[in-house]
């Protein structure tokens, strides 16, 4: 992936959980490239902190970096964030969808959404429709939605996506990603003939703070950690499909196809499923309040 390091000169890429793990890398490395980045974060000293970090990481020749507030468990938020791009920004080539939350005790969004449900996919959803008009503006243009290998266990049960009749927060989790699958599936749909792709991603396991959550017993954590790097991606391994769909030129008009360590990936049928992922666009616009 070195080849042509400024290919992303004059480019503007708005990349989500920016200020850590796979996103702080993805940023990191599009920053190397001369890219300019807003980093989308929910909390401007973590971010600031990330950002000084990457800075002095990406080198002398690098892009430049922007920070904003973006808080995907709040409706409103997303759309003050948007409001600010649109105003503010004249393009917007690349859109990260990175940020993530994982396994967290059940809880909902100021919205009244089941948490991972409404940072995984309904702000995610939101943000991309709202930004949908610039893209298309600015095509060709590219959207990247970061799912994970670990939708094969979930299910998308329209009589309870907010989870209030039974919560298991891993299966929650794996729901989650099934969406942003099936978002990625009826929203290249929706781009055809209009210069924007959209393609999804499952990183593999990385070792990021994602698993917070996740409790580990003490006496097995020293072992866990151990493990973790023996088998599991750094962060910067992890992003490699991220960059390889914001950079290169083999995914030029490539459309609606999920990436793993930057080959093509062959989903499983329920991640495939038109009338499926129709519904849930469809559900998902009445969730978030997008009316068309």
């Amino acid at each position: 992936m070195d080849e042509g390091v400024d290919m992303l000169r004059g480019k503007t890429i708005i990349v989500t959980g920016a200020n850590s793990g796979i996103g702080k890398a993805t940023v990191a490395e599009l920053l190397r490239r001369q890219g300019r980045v807003i980093m989308a974060c929910r909390d401007r000293e973590r971010a600031e902190k990330a950002a000084l970090e990457i800075q002095q990481e990406a080198g002398p020749e690098q892009g430049e970096l922007v920070i904003k507030l973006l808080d995907l468990a709040s409706l409103k938020s997303v759309r003050i964030f948007c409001e600010e791009i649109i105003k503010e920004e004249s393009r917007i080539d690349i859109l990260v969808n990175n940020a993530g939350i994982y396994q967290c005790p059940y809880t909902k969004s100021e919205d009244g959404f089941e948490m991972q449900f409404a940072v995984n996919h309904l702000g995610h959803f939101l943000l991309t429709n709202l930004l949908l008009d610039l893209l298309k503006r600015s095509a060709p243009s590219r959207i990247i939605v970061v799912s994970s290998k670990l939708y094969k266990y979930g299910e998308i049960n329209f009589d309870d996506l907010n989870s209030e009749q039974s919560y298991d927060k891993a299966f929650a989790y794996a729901r989650s990603k099934l969406a942003n699958l099936l978002f990625t599936l009826e929203l290249s749909h929706q781009l055809k003939k209009t210069g924007v792709t959209v393609n999804a991603l499952t990183p593999g396991i990385v070792r990021t703070n994602l698993g917070r959550h996740v409790h580990i017993p003490l006496l097995v954590k020293p072992l866990f950690i151990l493990a973790s790097r023996a088998f599991f991606k750094s962060p910067e391994e992890g992003a490699q499909t991220s960059i390889y769909l914001a950079c290169s030129p083999d995914v030029e008009g490539i459309q609606g196809k999920c990436f793993a360590n930057c080959h093509e990936e062959q989903l499983l049928a329920k991640a495939t499923e038109e009338e499926v992922a129709k519904k849930l666009w469809d559900i998902s616009e009445v969730m978030v309040g997008i009316t068309t």
